[in-house]
């Protein structure tokens, strides 16, 4: 398992963790919505190694616009609910064109 889908496993878990109607508002209002910010970090992190993977990365970008709207009340339940699940499908998700790779692919500068 690559390192980008170790972590879109555990930032999958970590936004329907904060989904929780009650519980992920209490977290991030009592944390001073530093979480928030710590969430933006994971999923540029993990964006830029799907990327790098040549995985999906819908699901990070998601992640990220969460990280901004986060704050409103309804909008960021709703968003932190979406972005785990598309999160948790894009984890799940076999590697793209495995089997058409080139020889050079492989190659790393």
């Amino acid at each position: 398992m690559t390192p980008s889908k170790t972590l879109k496993w555990i930032t999958g878990g970590l936004e329907l963790f904060l989904a929780i109607p009650v519980l992920g508002g209490l977290i991030v209002v009592n944390s001073a919505y530093t979480v928030l910010f710590f969430m933006l970090i994971f999923h540029i992190v993990t964006l830029v190694l799907s990327v790098t993977n040549r995985e999906s990365f819908y699901g990070s970008i998601l992640g990220i616009v969460t990280s901004v709207v986060g704050w409103i009340p309804i909008v960021g339940w709703l968003m932190h609910l979406l972005s785990g699940i598309f999160l948790m499908i894009t984890a799940a998700q076999p590697p793209r064109d495995q089997h058409h790779r080139n020889y050079y692919d492989n190659y790393r500068y």
